[in-house]
């Protein structure tokens, strides 16, 4: 499932009171939101999350209030039928199925909450799966069953911090990817540079080594400086990275490459370089814009 930090905070936050989960279980044509996307809603009214991007929630505002109050789970469809679509259903065409269950431990129990969040810590999916005769939740791939994977919270790791990293790490927090930007050098390293961005002043190789990339991450290299940015790659070839990308003209990375053979590193045809999709960027933002396409594409695929 995508985005499901609000959610696991709302979890948290809200924990004990009456609440309500709702999950698109299905999608059909041009659904807003992908299969698996959650909608926490709270006794008094309170919402997290989406399950339609705005078309549907104030009917699955009042559907949730009847579930917490007692009602049995259901599940509802939702698409453009009749007159009342432009109310409560999706004007775009598409057509999505949700299910709204309580939570408790007879539906969603507040204890997978922790789970997922456990999981993704130890950056490792985990797969639940829901009974859709009885709306109970359990760990596993149940057959039959609706089953939800949630995978790690994405992560980005920029070597470098100069300008096209400041636009970089703009897009990856709209995207709620958490980034770090990693410079030893102190004058490119700062918050005024890069605020709500965590930074990190050690030598890139040991800052990749301790973060231990997994199948949830990216690592670019930015700075341009072989000094850098080499050893930098090196230690990002012997993670799972979902992406490791690398700044510099078809030129730069041939040699690049020659240099890390050299060093008998494996895994070189992993580097994405020249770095990002190839849409003819021009500019520090419009190559920070290429390299956010290639990250999540690489985010897709895994």
């Amino acid at each position: 499932m995508a985005d499901n930090d609000t959610i696991l905070t709302a979890a948290r936050d809200w924990a004990g009171a009456p609440l309500a989960l709702a999950t698109v279980t299905s999608t059909w044509g041009s659904a807003p939101r992908p299969r698996g996307s959650h909608m926490l809603v709270h006794q008094d009214g309170r919402f997290e999350g989406s399950v339609s991007g705005g078309c549907v929630e104030s009917d699955i505002l009042a559907t949730a209030a009847e579930v917490i109050a007692g009602a049995p789970f259901v599940i509802k469809r939702y698409g453009v039928a009749d007159a009342a679509a432009w109310e409560v259903g999706l004007p775009c065409g598409g057509e999505i199925e949700v299910m709204v269950q309580r939570v408790d431990a007879d539906g969603f129990d507040p204890a997978l909450f922790d789970a997922i969040a456990g999981a993704g810590a130890e950056g490792q999916p985990i797969t639940l799966s829901t009974d859709r005769t009885t709306g109970r939740t359990t760990i596993g791939a149940v057959e039959g069953a609706f089953a939800n994977r949630y995978d790690p919270p994405r992560r980005l790791l920029i070597i470098g911090a100069v300008q096209i990293a400041q636009g970089l790490a703009g897009m990856a927090r709209e995207l709620g990817i958490a980034t770090t930007v990693i410079d030893p050098r102190a004058r490119f390293l700062t918050e005024e540079r890069f605020p709500g961005v965590t930074l990190d002043d050690r030598w890139p190789d040991e800052a990749v080594q301790a973060l231990k990339p997994d199948a949830a991450t990216a690592v670019v290299t930015l700075s341009h400086d072989i000094k850098i940015d080499d050893p930098a790659l090196i230690e990002a070839l012997k993670t799972p990275a979902a992406y490791i990308g690398a700044l510099g003209s078809r030129r730069s990375h041939a040699a690049r490459l020659e240099r890390l053979a050299a060093t008998g590193a494996a895994g070189l045809e992993r580097i994405d370089g020249p770095v990002g999709l190839d849409i003819g960027a021009i500019g520090p933002s419009e190559i920070a814009l290429s390299i956010a396409a290639a990250m999540v594409r690489s985010f897709h695929a895994r």
